[in-house]
């Protein structure tokens, strides 16, 4: 027989006609002389009823069908009896009598239900993730990949972008993380490295005069991994000749609201807020601020310059910084609560944090008895300061102060729930540092990669010796306070590269030897050129309000990069090795 209609398309359009329909028992139900089974496939379900006035021999074999048996049905639509019908299904006002029925495979009972409401611990899911796949959410969620990856492939083809694939198999150019290598049986000692990003590949493509290149390419990375981060991942690659950076960013605008058009019912802004990087870290205390929580961190260190309170006084003389976070309602906040929270803080690398809340009796913490009523009194002007409101001090370094109160907005306003989680801020992140000190290394290094531009204007700050102040052409897209794309504007100069390549401290043999087909490149007429990578898994991720990126890829490792279902990564046969002039060491 051959499938006439799905398992969700058959509706009262239908009655009286004929059909035959494949898929899943989802759900079987006997009640005494009829027996009714949920039917499943991607598409949905359908109610088949088998009636042993209609066919005995398809009711007798109806008996032995369990959960997950593969079915092949014929039989008749016809309307489901008044009062009877499952509004929440496209099919309920329908069911199907069979006439004939064939049993295609039989299934053992599954380890867990094939249900969105099954509670399943994630380890047995993706162990047996050929089933945790056939769940409706699952379905949906690579259903939801799938329209993204079409939309984003339209949009950059109307906008003459070339798909071009690059090379799996590559030298090492280590980038920041890890490479994978892969050893060459035929030329042994020698390894390829899995490609971190087709970085390199993508300028020489603009350098071949392609103008315009995409690519949805795999990526791998050995790096510790989170909630949103897999050793091999997906990305959106993008490069583009003779544009500027606003190119870039409207491009990548017109995209994301493209996506957001065609697969999400959020709506979004037709243009994205531009924040630097200086601005996202004193407001929002990260360089991937999640901006729906309403609160902005402040800096009070003039209001303390000339405290009585010696602790801040003392870190204003040393050119610290005192930086606030008002916590609006705070009412629910006890002195346990922020107990807690200095604990907390000291894990994030500072000394410690100051608290006070507002009554409508006064000031209520163990450190405003050292305030003035001047020090109140700025504080009440500054912060815009009213009854039941908090405010968190840590008296630190900048970048310290920063993050610690950047951690505890993000944490206090999800715990006081002060913003609505289905909503969506898309801002860019611009500015950032071309270079940061590096303590482990000794020296600076790249805050992106080596191939970003620095501001043309600040080329003369990369022979002083603060260069954390040379500003790169580098930009970043966040998402509700996730990173989900991030490029820059390249290098395209032979000169100005060698130039950041010495800043670096790698020397001239070092990049002949890691770059030096990129340097021979640039040498032979390099046009002006930038891009981005767009991480997809997490974009789709975000799309399907997920909280982790392995429930949008069909098969994806664990936090220790390890696949359950197939017992990746594996032992290999010492003939494979040997074969490869590798001896594993104990």
């Amino acid at each position: 027989m051959k499938r006439t209609h799905t398992c969700g398309e058959l509706n009262k359009k239908q009655v009286g006609k004929k059909v035959i329909l494949m898929g899943w028992c989802d759900v079987r139900r006997d009640h005494g002389g009829l027996i009714f089974i949920d039917l499943r496939d991607r598409w949905g379900k359908t109610q088949i009823v088998f009636d042993p006035s209609v066919a005995q021999a398809a009711q007798g074999l109806a008996k032995e069908i369990r959960s997950e048996f593969v079915l092949e049905v014929e039989g008749k639509v016809r309307k489901r009896p008044q009062g009877m019908e499952n509004k929440k299904l496209p099919t309920g006002e329908i069911e199907v009598v069979v006439q004939c029925l064939k049993i295609l495979n039989r299934c053992p009972t599954p380890p867990f239900e094939i249900s969105d409401q099954a509670d399943v611990a994630e380890e047995v899911r993706l162990k047996y993730r050929f089933l945790d796949l056939r769940r409706p959410s699952m379905q949906n969620y690579l259903i939801l990949r799938h329209k993204t990856a079409q939309a984003v492939r339209n949009y950059l083809s109307k906008q003459n972008f070339l798909e071009v694939e690059t090379p799996v198999l590559t030298r090492s150019t280590p980038e920041g993380a890890r490479d994978y290598l892969v050893p060459s049986r035929v030329q042994p000692g020698k390894f390829f490295a899995l490609p971190q990003s087709p970085q390199l590949f993508k300028q020489l493509l603009m350098v071949s005069g392609f103008d315009k290149y995409f690519q949805i390419v795999k990526c791998f990375r050995d790096e510790d991994l989170r909630a949103d981060r897999q050793p091999e991942f997906t990305q959106v690659d993008i490069e583009a000749s003779f544009v500027s950076r606003d190119d870039i960013l409207e491009m990548v605008e017109g995209l994301i609201q493209t996506v957001f058009k065609e697969v999400s019912v959020k709506n979004i802004k037709k243009s994205f807020d531009r924040l630097n990087y200086k601005d996202a870290m004193n407001w929002y205390g990260s360089d991937k601020p999640d901006r729906r929580v309403p609160w902005k961190i402040e800096d009070v260190s003039e209001i303390f310059k000339n405290s009585p309170f010696k602790i801040f006084s003392q870190a204003a003389e040393q050119g610290k910084v005192i930086k606030a976070l008002k916590v609006t309602p705070a009412q629910d906040l006890a002195r346990k609560d922020f107990e807690s929270l200095e604990s907390e803080v000291k894990g994030l690398g500072a000394k410690g944090l100051g608290w006070a809340k507002l009554t409508s009796e006064g000031w209520q913490s163990p450190i405003a008895k050292n305030f003035s009523d001047q020090d109140k009194e700025g504080l009440l002007k500054k912060l815009k300061l009213k009854a039941n409101d908090a405010v968190l001090f840590v008296a630190d370094e900048w970048a310290v102060a920063c993050q610690v109160l950047g951690a505890l907005r993000l944490s206090l306003g999800k715990k006081l729930k002060v913003f609505d989680e289905k909503t969506t801020d898309l801002c860019w992140v611009l500015d950032f540092p071309l270079f940061e000190w590096s303590a482990a290394d000794n020296r600076y290094v790249s805050v992106h990669h080596p191939f970003t531009s620095p501001h043309l204007e600040d080329l003369s700050l990369m022979n002083g010796s603060d260069l954390s102040k040379v500003r790169s052409l580098g930009y970043d897209l966040v998402m509700n306070g996730y990173e989900i794309g991030g490029g820059s504007i390249r290098i395209h100069d032979r000169d100005l590269q060698q130039k950041v390549f010495e800043t670096l401290k790698i020397s001239a043999e070092e990049a002949t030897r890691r770059f030096g087909f990129l340097l021979s490149a640039l040498e032979y007429g390099a046009p002006p050129h930038g891009g981005i990578a767009l991480g997809f898994d997490r974009l789709v991720m975000l799309l399907a309000n997920c909280s982790s990126i392995r429930d949008v890829i069909a098969f994806p490792k664990t936090t220790s990069a390890t696949c359950l279902m197939t017992e990746a990564p594996s032992e290999v046969d010492e003939a494979q090795l040997k074969e490869l002039h590798i001896q594993i060491k104990s």
